[in-house]
């Protein structure tokens, strides 16, 4: 298990951008899969993206496709999600999640994943 930290949520205008900063509290974050889930109000939390542990391969939730990216500075021990052209849809509470074991090429489901942090509320609002 390792602690995560999320920051960066906040208020946006649709259209606009905001990136997630995902702190982990290990050094020997490279051997960590990372993924980004949101759960909107009354909603299941659901995928977002994921990226392997060198940061090579990413896969992300046809919904935010070309739209978000996600990265990781390992040396920093710390992943992104920069989130642009923002919609509406895109409110909910955006989850940082990482597990050693989980295979980045189907690991799609909470359960892959074994350690999460707080969370942070993202707004999409004019």
């Amino acid at each position: 298990q390792v602690q995560l930290v999320e920051s960066g949520g906040g208020l946006v205008q649709p259209g606009g951008s905001l990136r997630l900063s995902c702190a982990a509290s290990t050094r020997t974050f490279s051997n960590y899969a990372v993924g980004w889930f949101r759960q909107a109000p009354g909603k299941e939390r659901e995928f977002v993206a994921v990226i392997s542990r060198s940061g090579v391969f990413t896969s992300y939730a046809d919904s935010v496709k070309d739209r978000f990216r996600i990265s990781r500075e390992n040396a920093k021990n710390t992943a992104y999600l920069q989130m642009d052209s923002q919609k509406p849809e895109d409110t909910a509470v955006y989850y940082c999640a990482a597990d050693r074991r989980a295979m980045p090429t189907t690991a799609r489901a909470p359960s892959d994943f074994g350690s999460w942090g707080q969370g942070t509320q993202v707004t999409v609002s004019s």
